[in-house]
């Protein structure tokens, strides 16, 4: 009677084996796989950058991937198809053959036509610009199963935003420089110097973010000579900025009575807020901006994320400019645009690393899988919508990508 074994009971029934000895199980290591990377010539938005220069092209194929871009993709960032041959890129005039690669890489979005060029399963790399975006857009993505990735969401290991981060250098600095000239006559401004001069008081800039848009803005706008006001209510932005700057700064938290005073006097305004997962607050209401004085410019940074002014509404470098309660807007998403080749140098710089991390992990899943900051740029995979802001934009079910990649995790 001893011999036979009682029943178990409910709970040793589902922790019976916990404590026993696991068989081992070892990661296999997935081949190396050679990437076929398509770059379309960009025919929207007066985009005149390009996803990757001929010295990146020489590094990937040097790896053994394939570069296949369209003949003047790089022309207009001065770089000719001689140099893109030169560097091993394969030339075509077939747009149809570019989209037919692993991955294509674009510098700004791909139009509802160039989405039906692609095939399914593809991988996407390009910005997201949510002012331009439609529920459409988002709908073939999903019907095609296009991994999709923005790179303004791709996220480095310490948390930072490297595509974001060069692209808010440049962005900084011509934003003042914009400004400097739309405050001149010819452009319609109110005919005043920035820096000033002797006798005559420098022009007024306030700044709406103390992260790298504010911080370069600031250091042109005061090696230009401009008076300068900063708003963040991130205080250690404040704080570190103040000690990039090397002195003291007339800063304040995000006080929308202290900032509409402000406003007032103000003869330039940039916008360089940030967010990291959806649209870009508005800070600065249509009245504010009505009261501003006639002949102020207002540039608007954040237009890529919406914008932070209610007036605002995107533009582009054909048309940048529009004319609201008597203030100058200049609302262009893709501002460092205007130095095409400097902007093509620096983001393909971030984006060719990326490209040889996919080769060496053997399939793109295993690269979502093992990099968080790549996941974070992910939002669309495999027919599903994974970025929760976009879900309640467009009323569409959304699906954690980490839920999807549960798979392998």
């Amino acid at each position: 009677m001893d011999d036979i074994k009682k029943p178990l009971q409910f709970s040793q029934f589902f922790t019976a084996g916990q404590y026993e000895t696991q068989v081992e199980t070892l990661a296999i290591e997935s081949k190396k796989k050679k990437v076929l990377i398509g770059i379309p010539k960009e025919s929207r938005l007066s985009e005149d950058r390009v996803a990757l220069v001929p010295n990146s092209i020489r590094t990937l194929t040097g790896y053994g991937h394939r570069v296949i871009i369209e003949r003047g993709a790089g022309e207009n960032s001065s770089f000719s198809d001689h140099d893109y041959s030169e560097a091993g890129a394969e030339l075509t005039s077939s747009k149809e053959k570019v989209f037919e690669s692993d991955m294509i890489i674009k510098i700004v979005p791909p139009s509802i036509e160039e989405i039906d060029l692609m095939q399914t399963d593809q991988i996407l790399l390009s910005p997201l610009q949510l002012p331009i975006l439609t529920e459409e857009y988002i709908t073939k993505l999903k019907k095609k199963r296009i991994t999709a990735l923005a790179m303004e969401y791709l996220q480095s290991e310490d948390g930072s935003m490297p595509i974001v981060r060069i692209m808010s250098e440049i962005a900084g600095m011509s934003s003042i420089m914009t400004a400097a000239e739309l405050l001149t006559n010819t452009k319609g401004g109110r005919g005043t110097l920035l820096g000033g001069v002797s006798g005559v008081p420098p022009a007024k800039v306030v700044i709406l973010g103390a992260g790298v848009v504010g911080e370069f803005a600031t250091m042109t706008a005061l090696g230009l000579g401009a008076s300068v006001r900063i708003f963040d209510n991130d205080i250690s932005k404040i704080m570190r900025l103040q000690s990039r700057v090397g002195r003291q700064l007339h800063t304040s938290s995000m006080n929308p009575v202290y900032l509409a005073y402000q406003l007032t006097s103000a003869d330039v305004v940039i916008g360089a807020v940030h967010s990291k997962t959806g649209r870009a607050p508005i800070l600065v209401t249509e009245e504010m901006v009505a009261n501003m004085k006639d002949g102020a410019v207002i540039v608007d940074v954040s237009i890529d994320q919406g914008g932070c002014f209610e007036t605002s509404k995107v533009t582009t470098h054909k048309s940048p400019t529009f004319m609201e309660h008597g203030v100058i807007h200049y609302c262009v998403p893709n501002i460092a645009s205007k130095v095409a080749r400097t902007a093509s140098v620096a983001v393909s710089n971030i984006i060719t690393p990326l490209i040889l991390r996919a080769g060496e992990a053997g399939h793109f899943e295993n690269l979502l899988y093992s990099s968080k900051g790549i996941r974070n740029g992910c939002y669309t995979f495999r027919g599903c919508l994974t970025n929760e802001y976009l879900s309640r934009r467009f009323n569409q079910k959304y699906t954690d990508i980490h839920l999807l990649l549960t798979s392998k995790m």
